[in-house]
């Protein structure tokens, strides 16, 4: 008789934590890796880390524990717009997040697709991404992550998402740049997640980081309202699956705290 084929290994899964204290967040929900912003997600203002060893005192704590992190940055980046108010700024804060997260030890930094007003061709969107990526020193990884609202948007829609992998594979840093799939941002984009990790798949041969969110919202509603696993409209069976089938690190960006999230991993591996 044939020996059973040895199952795959579960992919590691984390969360999304306050910055204070990242590697004690971790702890506490058995987490093999955490994702954290370095400063206030909604300023322009540089990376500042609000953990009292700094960017060296964390590094150094997650490296004793093992814990591995990923920079998430701020929403206000959009280096797609044509609006080089904040076009520029944004590849400037999009600069200082990757060399923070550099000296961190990072293992990537995500940042949200953007978009283009709606009277602008997203062509020039998609132009203006080429554009960055060329000019941003990528010293960790940058993972492009789908969004979930606006009709300009860069990453909502995968045929869009086709357009700007397609003008980033010109780059010569082309192979710096990974993608992260958030399934609560693609169920409220529109995209069906029954074939979601192959579709995205065939545009980008990767996905190097699955955010496992429910979704509070229905199908194609554009809004991003996470939810924990199995209290949202997509349901947990769906996002075990889903981890399963894109085999990439998790994070979570659901409600609460660690017990929350405890829960949240308890519900997939359950299911794994």
């Amino acid at each position: 008789m044939a020996a059973a084929p040895t199952p795959a290994p579960l992919p590691a899964l984390g969360a999304h934590v306050a910055q204070e204290d990242p590697v004690g967040e971790a702890l506490a929900r058995g987490a093999a890796h955490v994702q954290v912003f370095l400063g206030d997600p909604q300023s322009y203002k540089g990376p500042a880390l609000r953990h009292d060893g700094g960017l060296a005192g964390l590094r150094a704590a997650a490296e004793e524990a093992g814990v591995g992190i990923y920079v998430h940055a701020p929403y206000v980046i959009n280096v797609a717009t044509t609006n080089n108010r904040v076009r520029i700024p944004s590849r400037k804060l999009l600069q200082q997040h990757v060399d923070a997260a550099a000296e961190l030890g990072a293992l990537g930094v995500v940042v949200h697709g953007g978009h283009v007003g709606k009277d602008v061709d997203p062509a020039v969107g998609v132009d203006n991404w080429r554009k960055a990526v060329d000019a941003t020193d990528l010293k960790v990884p940058l993972l492009l992550e789908n969004t979930a609202g606006g009709e300009g948007a860069m990453a909502r829609r995968l045929d869009r998402l086709a357009e700007v992998w397609e003008a980033i594979a010109g780059c010569e840093q082309a192979d710096r740049v990974g993608f992260c799939l958030d399934t609560c941002h693609a169920h409220a984009g529109g995209i069906e997640l029954d074939q979601v990790v192959e579709r995205v798949r065939a545009i980008t041969g990767r996905i190097d980081l699955l955010h496992c969110n429910d979704s509070r919202d229905d199908f194609d509603s554009g809004a991003d309202r996470h939810a924990s696993v199995g209290a949202g409209r997509i349901g947990a069976d769906v996002l075990a699956d889903l981890v399963r089938a894109a085999g990439a690190p998790v994070v979570l960006e659901t409600p609460g705290g660690a017990e929350e999230h405890r829960a949240d991993m308890e519900a997939l591996r359950s299911r794994l």
